[in-house]
């Protein structure tokens, strides 16, 4: 009997091992596939792939930036001596203009001589800039030159405060928009659910009622299972058109609805872990503060809260991490703007937002299909390192600070 029972234990042994490793290799199997995804932006040009920028070779200008080429085909840079060239009006050619230009039989049989008239084109104009397909720029012709693509940058993709990821000729991936948005609405999402979250569960502990607390804890961890998607119809029909109203606003759609939204969806995790550290307070404290005359709030505020911080902090960090990873509420109420955020009263965009409303419409293998999988990783990278800072605030001594 004793030589099963070692055998079944071993078993069993073996199993939660095993179980443990196929569990940690599906986790590293998961971030090396993202990361290996992402990785290939930087080697993508920055003028969209298959085209070139073509320009008359009397021209001085070398090379363009991905900005100026940015700024040269919004018309927001009219003149070459603006981007360091001779001054002329930059006219800007488009690869379906020829066609205004030449018939199909100028341009020869299957358009054959389509490469020779673009070439024609870009001779005629001292001041012009074409964006054409590679197939059919004027490759050889003296009097036509190519400007040189760089690849896309890792300072280009961080630091850069424009998320365009289709705009032609030169797409734009610059994520600080979406990292300060992400960051933004978790932080005052935290910012309002802590102080609510911890005094309920203060209540919970200490001042509700065994019947009280039977009724109340069960209500509030069901709110953990409601679909996040629930909440942003709640968000989207009921907080919008409140906070619309009320701040006088032209959209309803910021920052602030997404962090009331993230909020709400917080306070179960946050209420949840907060009232058992809290809970977890020995009797013997609790006792020793009311022998010595504490009365029942100096106890809560002088020897609780202090004894249970490493549990209330860490309540707070699983917050955040609760915050940051929400895709579907925010998608419906933060209104989806990707610019670089400057108050809780504009529309921003978040990182999971972004890939949850993009990554069906990207081409597989194109840089903005590996652009939204580097914002994946990034948001892996925080979340890692706020389940860290959790996993090492929760093994502190509990009564370090008292």
């Amino acid at each position: 009997m004793k030589k099963f029972k070692k055998i079944t234990e071993r078993v069993v042994e073996s199993i939660f091992t095993i179980s443990g490793s196929l569990t940690s290799i599906a986790i590293l199997l998961i971030v090396v596939f993202l990361f290996k995804e992402g990785v290939g932006l930087f080697n993508s040009p920055s003028v969209e792939k298959g085209y070139v920028l073509c320009v008359n070779s009397e021209n001085s200008i070398d090379k363009l930036s991905v900005i100026q080429i940015k700024e040269i085909f919004d018309s927001e840079v009219v003149d070459w001596k603006d981007v360091g060239g001779k001054e002329g009006e930059i006219t800007i050619f488009r690869f379906d203009e020829i066609f205004n230009i030449y018939s199909e039989e100028d341009l020869g049989e299957d358009y054959g001589l389509l490469s020779a008239k673009l070439g024609e084109v870009i001779t005629s104009n001292l001041n012009i800039i074409a964006y054409l397909p590679q197939e059919y720029a004027p490759v050889g012709i003296e009097s036509v030159k190519l400007l040189p693509t760089e690849s896309i940058g890792v300072a280009d993709f961080l630091g850069g405060k424009e998320w365009m990821p289709t705009a032609t000729p030169t797409p734009l991936f610059g994520v600080l928009p979406l990292i300060l948005g992400t960051l933004l609405v978790s932080f005052f999402a935290i910012l309002f659910a802590l102080p609510l979250g911890l005094g309920v569960a203060i209540y919970l502990s200490e001042l509700a009622s065994k019947r009280t607390r039977k009724l109340m804890k069960p209500t509030i961890e069901l709110l953990a299972g409601i679909p996040s998607v629930v909440y942003g119809f709640f968000g989207l029909v009921v907080l919008v058109p409140l906070v619309q109203k009320v701040f006088h606003l032209p959209v309803g759609e910021t920052a602030l609805a997404g962090s009331v939204i993230l909020a709400i969806m917080a306070l179960p995790t946050i209420i949840t872990i907060a009232e058992d550290a809290i809970g977890n307070v020995p009797l013997s404290m609790r006792e020793a503060s009311v022998a010595l005359g504490a009365s029942h709030w100096q106890t809560i505020y002088k020897v609780i809260l202090p004894y249970s911080r490493s549990g209330i902090t860490a309540a707070a960090v699983l917050g955040i991490g609760r915050a940051i990873g929400e895709t579907m509420a925010v998608l419906m109420v933060t209104g989806n703007a990707a610019t670089m955020p400057h108050s809780l009263f504009q529309s921003v965009r978040t990182i999971p937002a972004t890939i949850a409303a993009e990554l069906g419409e990207s081409p597989a293998g194109g840089a903005h299909y590996q652009a939204l999988f580097l914002l994946g990783s990034i948001l892996f990278i925080i979340t890692m390192v706020i389940s860290i800072t959790a996993e090492v605030i929760s093994k502190r001594q509990p009564n370090k600070g008292i």
